[in-house]
């Protein structure tokens, strides 16, 4: 979809749009050579796109305030704006390629758009179409999980490395395998969503542990990590497992 924009419509066609689609704002002038060059590839990749973003054209000369407030000093200037603020820019004609891989970084791929929703079959067509995706290796494993397929969930969670939530999974899927009586109660309130509690549990068990050292603190770190850095609770226990490790 291709729009022009003018100061007045601004806000509504850009801003606001932006908040429910990701809408690309190609800065131009009539007199201006390279911009020339650019606006048919950017109309191009927007149509591949149909749907999923929009590009809208705002003529500099005829719309000096919008250009001023953005501080447009070159142009071609190619600004991409998501939940109303900029995300990504370029100044100057780009070859075709990078104008595509400019694109794609702001409109999701199937895999990406699949591995977003909570359903077995669109989890794995989008490992099928992507491999690398350890959100939908994730999501799968715990639907596997679940329904007592542990073999399969360890499977999927083996291509999952660097993501530290996959790592716990697997690592507690290993210490129920084991046995560990003491870890029950821990389990037990993370599956009602009691993470404080089920971290005391797990910390608790370290000195106990013998050789489950390392699959213990997988399963904490997988925690922490959902939690997110910023979360009061996981800095508090970040401290705390710290202090069970050194």
């Amino acid at each position: 979809m291709v729009v022009d924009v003018t100061e007045a419509t601004f806000e509504s066609e850009v801003i606001e749009r932006s908040k429910t689609v990701p809408v690309v704002v190609d800065f131009w002038a009539d007199w201006c050579g390279p911009c020339k060059q650019l606006t048919p590839v950017l109309e191009r990749a927007a149509a591949a796109r149909e749907g999923d973003v929009v590009l809208a054209k705002l003529d500099t000369d005829a719309n000096p305030r919008i250009s001023a407030a953005f501080r447009i000093q070159g142009i071609p200037a190619v600004k991409a704006f998501r939940d109303g603020k900029v995300v990504s820019e370029f100044v100057g004609a780009q070859p075709p390629s990078q104008v595509e891989a400019f694109f794609d970084a702001l409109v999701p791929s199937e895999a990406e758009q699949l591995a977003s929703s909570d359903d077995e079959a669109s989890l794995r067509r989008a490992i099928e179409l992507d491999p690398a995706r350890s959100d939908a290796r994730l999501k799968l494993a715990r639907i596997l999980r679940e329904r007592g397929e542990d073999d399969g969930a360890l499977e999927l969670l083996e291509a999952a490395s660097g993501n530290f939530a996959a790592e716990g999974l697997a690592a507690r899927i290993r210490l129920e395998r084991a046995g560990e009586p003491d870890l029950q109660q821990a389990f037990e309130a993370l599956d009602r969503g009691d993470r404080e509690a089920a971290l005391d549990a797990l910390l608790e068990a370290f000195p106990s542990a013998d050789g489950a050292h390392d699959d213990l603190r997988r399963v904490v770190v997988g925690i922490l990590d959902e939690l997110g850095v910023d979360d009061p609770v996981a800095r508090e226990y970040r401290r705390k497992l710290a202090a069970a490790l050194y």
